[in-house]
């Protein structure tokens, strides 16, 4: 017998074999012509993560003490959500070749988990597109966000035999899902459109002057809600970075720690800040007032320890180093070979979007000063298999500077010491290899030509 116990804020799981009543939930299934091994069960917030091994026949199955939420599972290649509470007997069956008219869900409880599929799709037709959705004026996004709600809550009335449980916990997700359509209608519009001044009406999200932002048992069970929370203190430190002349960052922060629910404080806190505090320019105050409102000692740990590696990132530090890395020309290229300039170093890739936005910004930035006392190096993260298509877009946008591929794509130590997790990033080191900034402006900014003055390149 194998088991395994979590231990978490929100959910229990108890996962044996065979084991099943009123307290237990059975998950298994039958994939047909598959070549994965295993199958992932996640919850909304990643804290539930559990591989289960599929045998050779396509077949899965474990047992789960759980509280009722919707979850989701996905092969490798495959992915849905699906409703789980104590009691239910769900069976997942699909072929992996014809995935989506091929999949079913049956068993005891089975019923709210057909109703999500058929949800999604009865959805997707009524919106259509999120370009056509949210261009749409704005009585016509009134009248067509209401009439999708009016649909999906009829469609949800039609199952008999869900349980209470699920058609409450929908209904809220349904009135959430709703109300944050309204709450992202401005900005999409915006974007859709290509009006950056378009405002909405007076009154068009008075919906959401009553609604109650400190809600817990809603905040971990609806991402519909989580978003309108998040969206609310955004909004809410957009105006205190305005009064205050205080950085977005630390504003969020500020925002957050007034915040009279500790769980919902501790989980923005650490959201933010697990990929925030890499790019603050303040880390110290960042740090200070996240340690000073977060209450969780598991959160605290990570963003310490993240803390604690940027303070050798700190300015005037020695960079990490890189070692014999490949050169477009032929040959290889350490940062120790660099020294005695200011080394501009460009972390992308051929297949980031920001990145190749970036290249003619950078082409007139190197160009201006070429011939000074600088190097521009541009590191690409694109897998060692994909040296090819490198090759080809240096060669098609006669990309200057040195080009050097990175010896293990994101994996590579240079990338990790320095906790990249999204490109393009740049970094800024004086001719000594010391770090002048490891959040260096992108060529696109002018504050890069005045960080470049600063230091009299």
């Amino acid at each position: 017998m194998k088991k395994l116990i979590f231990s978490l804020s929100f959910l229990s799981i108890l996962s044996c074999n065979n084991k099943t009543d009123d307290n237990f939930a059975l998950i298994s299934g039958k994939i047909l012509n598959t070549d994965s091994k295993e199958i992932t069960i996640l919850s909304a917030d990643r804290k539930i993560n559990l591989k289960l091994a599929i045998n050779n026949l396509g077949q899965f199955s474990d047992t789960l003490r759980i509280e009722p939420q919707i979850l989701s599972f996905y092969d490798g290649k495959n992915y849905d959500t699906f409703y789980l509470e104590p009691g239910s007997l769900i069976n997942i069956n699909y072929d992996s070749k014809d995935f989506n008219n091929s999949l079913n869900y049956t068993g005891k409880g089975s019923e709210a988990s057909n109703y999500l599929k058929l949800k999604n799709t009865r959805k997707q037709n009524l919106m259509g597109n999120r370009t056509d959705f949210f261009s749409l004026n704005e009585s016509a996004f009134i009248e067509k966000n209401k009439e999708i709600k009016t649909a999906m809550l009829t469609l949800l009335d039609s199952f008999n035999n869900i349980s209470e449980i699920f058609k409450e916990m929908d209904k809220k997700e349904l009135h959430y899902e709703y109300l944050n359509n309204l709450n992202s209608y401005e900005r999409s519009h915006r974007y859709y459109t290509k009006n950056p001044n378009f405002k909405v009406s007076e009154g068009f999200l008075s919906e959401l002057n009553e609604l109650d932002y400190t809600n817990e048992k809603d905040y971990t069970a609806s991402p519909n809600y989580k978003s309108l929370v998040e969206n609310h203190y955004r909004k809410k430190s957009y105006e205190l970075m305005k009064n205050d002349s205080l950085d977005r960052d630390i504003a969020y922060l500020k925002v957050i720690g007034d915040i009279p629910n500790q769980k919902i404080k501790n989980a923005l806190l650490f959201n933010h800040a697990i990929f925030g505090i890499k790019y603050v320019k303040d880390v110290e105050n960042y740090y200070t007032i996240f340690k000073s409102n977060s209450t969780n000692q598991e959160n605290n740990d990570k963003i310490g320890e993240i803390y604690n590696n940027l303070k050798r990132l700190a300015k005037g530090s020695p960079s990490p180093e890189f070692h014999g890395y490949e050169n477009y020309d032929g040959s290889t290229t350490s940062l120790s070979d660099l020294k005695g300039k200011y080394v501009y170093i460009d972390v992308w890739a051929t297949w980031c979007g920001p990145c190749k936005a970036e290249i003619p910004h950078l082409k007139k930035v190197e160009s201006q000063y070429h011939n000074k006392n600088i190097h521009f190096v541009s590191i690409s993260v694109d897998k060692l298999s994909d040296k090819n298509k490198w090759t080809k877009m240096i060669e098609e946008r006669e990309l200057t500077g040195i080009q050097l591929l990175a010896d293990n794509d994101f994996n590579s130590d240079f990338v990790k010491d320095y906790m990249i997790n999204g490109i393009p990033q740049f970094i800024l080191l004086d001719p000594n290899g010391n770090i002048v900034d490891r959040n260096a402006p992108r060529p696109s900014n002018p504050e890069l030509i005045n960080l470049f003055n600063s230091c009299n390149i």
